[in-house]
């Protein structure tokens, strides 16, 4: 059955999962880089993202890769793709992820305002979703044709799957960084009562990790 999955989603030792003040300088935010330091020496962030050979292998690692198993489609808020607000200005914009993003899937990004889809290298395929959150799951389920459904973020979009009961699991990196502000995740969610349990703990170096699970 095709679940609903976050992956290697980085939170702060307070809470935040992007820092104050987004921007196409800052699109993580003031600061918002460093609760991410720990994906970035892994060996599969360096093959898949970056291109290059060589990296860390071990715990933090092996998230990474699980991150990327079994994933046919892929969910994303609007500011996970670019910074633009409102209609789209200027549609030589084609996301943060550059010219072949990691995806290599068919990916749904939730927005108010259409726009054609964009295919990029590398078997990634922006898709434009205006119905909101439901109608996007539905479109990735069917793109996904069997496998899971890997859900990006950002933060506001996470809250409506999470509020929404969808979100099936969700794997968090807790790391030791102080950010004092931003976007927290879990603001105004009681996630126990949404019927969700830690059902796996892991802590490195760099991050502590928990996979979450909705009870059925």
């Amino acid at each position: 059955m095709t679940q609903l999955r976050v992956s290697c989603f980085s939170i702060s030792l307070d809470g935040f999962a992007a820092g104050p003040e987004q921007s196409l300088e800052n699109p993580m935010g003031l600061n918002g880089m460093e609760i991410h330091d720990w994906v970035f020496p892994t060996a599969t962030f360096q093959q898949r993202v970056l291109g290059t050979q060589g990296g860390e292998t071990g715990t933090d690692d092996d998230f990474v890769v699980r991150g990327f198993e079994n994933v046919g489609a892929w969910i994303l808020g609007r500011n996970m793709f670019g910074p633009v607000r409102g209609p789209w200005q200027n549609e030589e914009w084609k996301g943060w992820w550059g010219d072949s993003p990691p995806f290599h899937t068919p990916v749904f990004v939730l927005t108010r305002h259409a726009r054609d889809p964009i295919e990029m290298a590398g078997g990634t395929t922006f898709y434009f979703v205006t119905e909101g959150i439901h109608a996007a799951l539905t479109h990735a389920r069917e793109a996904a044709n069997g496998m899971d459904v890997r859900l990006g973020g950002g933060v506001a979009t996470l809250q409506q799957y999470l509020r929404g009961q969808l979100v099936d699991e969700l794997h968090l990196a807790t790391t030791p960084v102080l950010l004092g502000a931003g976007e927290r995740l879990f603001a105004d969610i009681d996630m126990r009562a949404l019927g969700y349990q830690c059902v796996e703990r892991s802590a490195t170096d760099r991050a502590t990790h928990v996979v979450i699970q909705r009870r059925r």
